[in-house]
């Protein structure tokens, strides 16, 4: 059940840094529709939409960005056998079920991990 605990947190990074990877490409649609905002056109329909693209982007980045670097900041304890980290990593799982389907596969092997008693075990022992 060691393995698993490891490629659990190991998946949890992996996922993190797509994530965010994801997030930053996002980040920049969101500039370039700022781009588009400040580009002098008077028009005031392309600046509400402009507007509204650049806000949803940026948000929708920055949602991203943070769900990102959270699973990357609970793999590497995880890896580490951190109580608290095996916690975490069940909520982030839970919610990584609604993300199909690469978020489901990992919420569902986290979960089995995380909640099989060979899996508690490993984290009982930690400090």
């Amino acid at each position: 059940m060691s393995s698993h605990v490891d490629l659990a947190g190991i998946l949890f990074i992996v996922w993190g840094l797509l994530t965010a990877i994801v997030g930053l490409s996002t980040l920049a649609l969101g500039v370039g529709a700022v781009a588009l905002l400040t580009s002098g056109s008077h028009d005031g329909s392309r600046q509400i939409a402009a507007g509204l693209t650049a806000a949803v982007f940026t948000t929708l980045a920055l949602i991203a960005i943070l769900w990102g670097a959270a699973h990357v900041a609970v793999g590497v304890p995880l890896r580490r056998r951190r109580p608290k980290a095996r916690l975490v990593a069940l909520m982030l799982g839970s919610v990584d079920l609604l993300l199909l389907p690469y978020g489901t596969a990992l919420g569902v092997y986290a979960l089995w991990v995380l909640l099989n008693e060979g899996g508690k075990a490993l984290f009982q022992n930690a400090d």
